[in-house]
């Protein structure tokens, strides 16, 4: 760990708007203001701050103060793991494909999936608005005439996994984000929330440097 560029000392104290603070290479943000929450969004609550229609939304979820924004989106039906900060750079490297942040989901369908549907959901399918590939894709289990696959996708566009599977005339029973940025918490249940650790956000900056480096 360093600040300003020399090695950081036990009990130094640090300005959180003037010093730079590296830890393991990576630069990262002091201000004590910044707040981000892990979320586990029910299906039925969109994530937007309001809703003209009057639906539940994630703002409800957490502390009113400070205000907090949703990291990208979860369709109204679908649930899981949210972030929601008031870290406009962290919110930038989570949600641009640029930076190369994966989020992994469990996506339960009727019926059987195919070895050549799992590659087709990696080799990329056509949409209206580009194709849309997984990084990678496997079938974790089935039951009673049900396939759960897990997907880890680097972008987030609009419904693009319904509409992914939509394209291979499959339909999707439960759609589940079951992890961020490698950040899981299978202690949450739906509602429920948390602070990021220093160590994940630590973990979010170096994941995205890595990736925008390498591009």
């Amino acid at each position: 760990m360093s600040v300003n560029g020399s090695p950081a000392s036990v009990g130094q104290r640090v300005d959180p708007l003037g010093d730079e603070v590296v830890v393991d290479g990576v630069v990262l943000p002091l201000d004590p203001e910044l707040t981000t929450w892990l979320v586990y969004k029910p299906a039925g609550v969109v994530s937007t701050m309001s809703d003209p229609q009057e639906r539940p939304t994630v703002r409800e979820l957490v502390p009113d103060t400070p205000v907090t924004n949703p990291v990208g989106r979860l369709d109204l039906h679908s649930e899981g793991l949210l972030l929601m900060t008031n870290d406009g750079d962290l919110a930038l490297r989570v949600t641009h494909p640029r930076y190369g942040i994966e989020k992994t989901y469990h996506v339960l369908i009727d019926g059987p999936l195919a070895p050549s549907q799992v590659s087709r959901l990696t080799d990329g399918i056509e949409l209206e608005d580009g194709v849309a590939r997984a990084t990678r894709a496997r079938v974790v289990d089935t039951s009673k005439g049900r396939t759960l696959v897990e997907l880890t996708l680097t972008e987030g566009r609009n419904r693009e996994i319904r509409r992914m599977f939509d394209a291979m005339d499959i339909e999707i029973v439960r759609l589940v984000r079951t992890s961020i940025a490698g950040i899981t918490d299978r202690t949450l249940s739906p509602g429920g929330y948390r602070a990021l650790t220093f160590d994940e956000i630590r973990d979010i900056y170096a994941m995205s440097e890595i990736v925008a480096d390498d591009g």
